[in-house]
């Protein structure tokens, strides 16, 4: 077709794909170097927490320290340069279980909370990480109370409390804040039932020195008169 303004599409095409192949390459290596690190960064978070409910602080802190490199090496330049890689469902997922290691681990070592800016991490993300820490700060209350130490659960329940009263006030739509709804609602479930099981420690433990100072007077010597 003579005096067509189509020309040979060849040569243009071949261009193109080179720029395509090399971006979606560079793209790929990114992901899979991604899916490696936030896989990683999961399994320390989820370690750090372990060593915390046993006692280990040491260990503890040594495993969120990696957790911190492993967090800004996902972090690093992909917000940059693949924000849908950096946005993606798995690499928020691991950085909300980093947030919820470090604030389990700063509630139980200083009774504090880190901020959004010093863990590296967007604000959607660290209100869920915020979140799901109530799960571990229900489970610590329950050790207290298996070792009667209530006091110390009444301590970490107003904790819970606190985070609950900020999660009610993130009333923003859910695909702005990941499915934030859920999980206020289940905190809240986890608040109540730990609420009522504390009561209830209460009044048993109550109830058991009660019985035993009965005990005691009925197997005191009674006196001569």
């Amino acid at each position: 077709m003579d005096g067509s303004p189509w020309g040979y599409p060849g040569v243009v095409l071949e261009e193109i794909a080179a720029q395509l192949h090399q971006d979606l390459e560079a793209r790929n290596a990114a992901r899979e170097e991604t899916l490696q690190r936030s896989r990683l960064l999961i399994r320390h978070a989820a370690q750090t927490i372990q060593a915390l409910h046993r006692g280990d602080f040491q260990r503890a802190h040594a495993l969120l320290q990696e957790a911190r490199t492993l967090a800004r090496e996902l972090t690093q330049n992909l917000a940059r340069r693949f924000p849908d890689l950096y946005y993606a469902g798995y690499t928020q997922d691991a950085l909300k279980e980093y947030v919820e290691a470090n604030v389990v681990y700063h509630l139980f070592t200083e009774g504090t909370y880190p901020t959004p800016a010093e863990l590296g991490v967007p604000s959607a993300t660290y209100v869920r990480g915020l979140a799901e820490a109530v799960g571990e700060l229900r489970r610590k209350c329950l050790d207290l109370l298996r070792h009667n130490n209530a006091p110390q659960a009444e301590q970490l329940l107003e904790h819970m409390d606190a985070i609950y009263s900020l999660l009610v006030t993130m009333d923003y739509p859910d695909a702005l804040t990941g499915g934030l709804r859920r999980l206020t609602d289940l905190a809240r479930s986890l608040i109540e039932r730990t609420r009522g099981e504390l009561t209830l420690s209460r009044r048993l433990y109550a109830l058991q020195k009660v019985i035993e100072q009965a005990q005691a007077s009925s197997n005191a010597p009674s006196q001569e008169t």
